[in-house]
């Protein structure tokens, strides 16, 4: 073999291993947005994926997919309402703390989060 050929394939297994560490890299997850409203594109997600609102606030999931998606609540006594495509639900949170929910019929794609803080003390 060549001394050419074989810096070729030296050259080409370095970009390979690059190639493929830089794939198995995962960028750290987002932090949550202050917000009431999550929608669903079509694509088989909730966004944004994680919120953050206070005590009281209602949320609002609205489908703008081609699809049914649902909200289903598992911190929330397991409460799950279906979202027909252009149909929204909401859920209005009292209780201070981490809670999940996903899509119960794409729980592996679709799934997200709502921090609820404590009430701030302001009208609404």
């Amino acid at each position: 073999m060549s001394r050419s050929v074989s810096r070729g394939l030296r050259a080409g297994a370095v970009a390979l291993v690059v190639a493929v560490s830089g794939a198995c890299h995962r960028a750290p997850p987002a932090p949550p947005v202050a917000t009431t409203r999550v929608d669903l594109p079509p694509s088989y997600l909730f966004a944004p994926t994680d919120i953050v609102v206070h005590a009281g606030a209602t949320v609002v999931w609205t489908n703008h997919d081609h699809f049914t998606h649902s909200i289903h609540l598992t911190d929330d006594g397991g409460n799950s309402m279906m979202v027909p495509p252009g149909d929204s639900v909401r859920f209005t949170f009292t209780r201070p703390g981490l809670h999940h929910y996903d899509c119960s019929l794409h729980p592996h794609d679709m799934h997200g989060t709502v921090t609820v803080l404590p009430d701030s003390g302001r009208a609404s």
